[in-house]
């Protein structure tokens, strides 16, 4: 989609797919980590301790295709800000970037530390089993970057919701997919 000066009013497909698989994957990964410790001890708690880790690799692999994408040839709109408003803006996707690959790492970390037993199929042997308190700081970390995604996140999308509805220029319409072709 172009506007009359022959601007492009959206990203392209890959682009957009990226974006939103990553911000769905964010979401259901906190809403798992909010809920896994409810499960008692046995087999649903690793089911869905091992839905997390897969779903948390899932991520690692989007983060990773999101980065590489961007840096060769995705996303090559021209950004609506500038000054103060603009620096934000690619101050708030570099953050959420390493954010993000902070996250995953840590995640991978977690497993480790902790060692885990995926879906009772296979076994991650667990660092150093007896270091609780590696365990807890690498833990600690791991959701406070969650939470640091979150929150950024969050502002990443009250900014596009005042570009939608104060400054109606175009903005969220860029990323949002277009769902009739």
């Amino acid at each position: 989609m172009t506007d009359i000066s022959g601007m492009v009013l959206r990203y392209d497909r890959k682009t957009i797919v990226l974006h939103w698989a990553s911000a769905l994957l964010v979401v259901l990964l906190w809403g798992i980590a909010q809920v896994i410790d409810f499960f008692p001890s046995g087999p649903m708690r690793v089911n869905v301790r091992s839905l997390h880790i897969a779903l948390g690799v899932t991520l690692a692999v989007v983060v990773a295709l999101r980065v590489v994408w961007r840096l060769r040839e995705g996303r090559q709109l021209p950004s609506f800000e500038t000054g103060l408003m603009g620096l934000a803006a690619h101050a708030a996707h570099y953050a959420l970037y390493a954010l993000l690959i902070a996250e995953v790492t840590l995640g991978l970390a977690n497993t480790w530390v902790r060692g885990d037993s995926i879906f009772n199929l296979f076994a991650v042997p667990a660092f150093d089993p007896g270091n609780k308190a590696l365990r807890r700081q690498v833990g600690d970390l791991h959701e406070l970057v969650a939470n640091l995604i979150l929150i950024v996140a969050g502002v990443h999308a009250a900014a596009a919701l005042f570009h939608h509805y104060v400054r109606h220029d175009g903005v969220l319409r860029r990323m949002l997919p277009n769902l009739n072709g």
